[in-house]
């Protein structure tokens, strides 16, 4: 099996993520399709510039839907570990998303378990 390994730098955003985990449908999928629920943030990373290049590779990864409900766009889903911990990425389809930005779900705060502030490195596994 190929792996990837995608690292970076964590860092803060606006709260987004947090919305969007808290919706019920978005909850509901991730616990059916992932079979955890999801702790109500995501874990962002400023991908480095070789990571940006490997980043295309996940798109031959296996990726699991999350349909909206209307007015919302979809996304996908990527099961995905940091050292022993199971995540998923989550690539949300909106156009002009930044290309170096990843978005780490878990179901426990990542920021906490890994004792992350920001700018800590981090690297994350992906299998394709």
């Amino acid at each position: 099996m190929e792996r990837i390994e995608l690292s970076g730098m964590v860092f803060s955003s606006r709260g987004e993520g947090k919305k969007f985990l808290e919706l019920p449908w978005v909850e509901r999928q991730i616990k059916q399709k992932l079979g955890f629920t999801p702790y109500p943030g995501t874990l962002n990373v400023m991908l480095s510039e070789e990571s940006v290049k490997r980043k295309k590779l996940l798109e031959k990864a296996h990726s699991i839907k999350v349909c909206p409900a209307d007015g919302y766009c979809s996304g996908n889903l990527i099961k995905a570990s940091i050292g022993t911990l199971e995540c998923a990425i989550v690539v949300p389809e909106v156009a002009g998303y930044p290309k170096r930005v990843l978005e780490i779900i878990a179901p426990f705060n990542l920021r906490e378990q890994l004792r992350l502030q920001d700018g800590g490195e981090v690297a994350v596994t992906v299998i394709l």
